[in-house]
């Protein structure tokens, strides 16, 4: 069986490719490799390597450039999203897309679940709402998979800004009243493929299981870094509130999403975020 991995230079794509299953042959390209934003590109190269699977982890992610870039992210994250669902059903290829949890307001105060109204704050998550539409119409089969938080051993993400500033800093600040899950790429990755395998289409929601404040990830970050030897010693964490770090992009204050029955289908939950925030930390050690 043949696979393609879309954004392959980004931590979920490195993931996806690191834990391929047997008896799949992986692809992976990157930007560079493929614009996704590019329909004669998309086709081309699908037909090219005329895949059994998509694994689409091509995105723009910068939330707070975003608000200036609105037509970049919706090139990539709507029309990007599009070609890539197109040319999957052209050439009779199984997708599987990754969205986020910046789909919600953060208002419901219980997690979310996949048929749930939707309001982006942002136009990061306006241009990933816009994507699910856009493969939901072009590929009716495909499979929408929301995640959030993630962050893994490579790449530029939350854990590695924390342990940069943790090596150079004598205090951090860190936002306590905004809700999430951290999810592990490692995790996300594995499922992914699982998923991929299934014959689910339509929205999942998955991520590691529990829940966290980004304050509460941070001190972990340092309690198991330290534990890791990745660490000295931790420097003190004080939490903050969103109005005390205000940023372009406005955050959801409460993003867990409920993957009931992703489990469902996965066989059983995630690891709890923290045993694979440990896990993530071993993987940079070693």
């Amino acid at each position: 069986m043949k696979a393609l991995v879309t954004g392959a230079g980004g931590q979920l794509g490195v993931a996806l490719l690191a834990s391929a299953p047997a008896g799949w042959a992986a692809v992976g390209l990157t930007r560079a490799e493929l614009d996704i934003g590019d329909l004669a590109a998309a086709r081309a190269t699908l037909r090219a390597h005329a895949p059994d699977l998509v694994l689409n982890a091509a995105a723009y992610t910068a939330v707070d450039r975003a608000e200036n870039e609105s037509e970049a992210a919706h090139r990539i994250n709507r029309d990007g999203a599009r070609f890539v669902a197109e040319a999957a059903k052209e050439v009779g290829a199984r997708l599987v897309h990754v969205s986020t949890d910046f789909v919600f307001d953060g208002r419901a105060g219980r997690p979310w679940r996949p048929d749930d109204p939707t309001g982006p704050l942002n136009v990061y998550g306006a241009s990933k709402l816009a994507g699910e539409a856009a493969v939901a119409m072009a590929a009716p089969e495909a499979l929408i998979v929301r995640t959030g938080w993630v962050y893994g051993p490579l790449g530029a993400n939350f854990l590695a800004t924390m342990l940069r500033l943790m090596n150079s800093r004598p205090e951090l600040r860190v936002i306590a009243d905004q809700i999430g899950t951290p999810t592990s790429t490692l995790d996300l990755a594995t499922a992914l493929w699982s998923l991929g395998r299934t014959q689910a289409s339509g929205i999942l929601h998955y991520a590691n299981a529990g829940a966290a404040s980004w304050y509460d990830f941070a001190v972990a970050i340092a309690e198991e870094a330290v534990a890791a030897g990745l660490l000295e010693q931790a420097p003190p964490i004080i939490p903050i509130a969103t109005s005390d770090y205000p940023t372009p992009a406005a955050r959801p204050t409460f993003s867990v999403l409920d993957k009931t029955a992703a489990y469902a289908l996965l066989g059983g939950p995630a690891p709890h975020w923290r045993a694979a925030l440990r896990a993530v930390l071993t993987k940079m050690k070693t």
